[in-house]
């Protein structure tokens, strides 16, 4: 796979690195599958839309609270293969947090650890593109996640909806505030329909449709490739 813009030169040697020595199979399975070129047309790709719940926003004192995703194939979205996943917490869940997202400690007494839901998470995403909003928060959690589960770094590139957004605005010579790209704001830019925040499957979904939604307004100008979205 070439290097991606912003990515680590060298990536594909310490997937396959990674892929001999992670402690976790399902790990290690994610690496020794590929993902696309950056010539790739993007509607030959598979990407995977995914969403993070969590008790704050710092990756290395925070802990996640519910993961929500949906694939993305042939530029349709996979409804059928949706998922979301409790994840129970080490800790309390905090007021200021509950408030946003309405999951409280009750709601967490029978969910499965974190380890036993990332390989569901990485069987996912095995040969797919991750498509998130704001893209570091996910990047950051999971990365943090696999370092102190399995000793190994998360090594992909994400496709953030948000730079996408930002990119849009600076094509057309437009200065937004933050709250111009909040994903609510940006749907409502592309008349998508208003959908509950602060759950990680509703907001996978309304990744992924904002995600095509920007794919469809770039292919009008040209042909989309995956080294265009990310």
């Amino acid at each position: 796979m070439a290097a991606v813009p912003g990515f680590v030169l060298g990536s594909d040697l310490r997937r396959w690195w990674q892929a001999r020595r992670c402690r976790s199979e399902a790990l290690r399975q994610y690496y020794r599958v590929d993902y696309a070129t950056l010539d790739t047309p993007w509607t030959g790709t598979e990407f995977l839309a995914l969403d993070l719940e969590t008790t704050g926003l710092d990756p290395e004192r925070d802990a996640i609270l519910s993961i929500g995703w949906v694939p993305i194939v042939r530029g349709a979205i996979v409804l059928a293969e949706a998922d979301h996943r409790l994840v129970a917490a080490d800790r309390d869940v905090p007021a200021e947090s509950a408030v946003i997202h309405g999951i409280l400690d009750r709601h967490l007494t029978d969910a499965p650890a974190l380890a036993d839901v990332l390989p569901a998470l990485f069987e996912a995403l095995t040969g797919r593109l991750p498509v998130a909003h704001h893209a570091s928060i996910e990047a950051g959690f999971l990365g943090a996640a696999c370092r102190r589960l399995w000793g190994c770094p998360l090594i992909v590139p994400f496709v953030d909806t948000l730079r996408l957004e930002r990119r849009q605005y600076a094509r057309r010579g437009a200065v937004g505030g933050v709250g111009d790209f909040r994903l609510a704001a940006a749907r409502a830019r592309y008349n998508l329909p208003r959908y509950r925040g602060h759950h990680a499957l509703a907001d996978a979904i309304g990744c992924a449709e904002l995600f095509l939604a920007q794919a469809a307004a770039m292919s009008g100008r040209q042909p989309v490739k995956v080294e265009d979205v990310l």
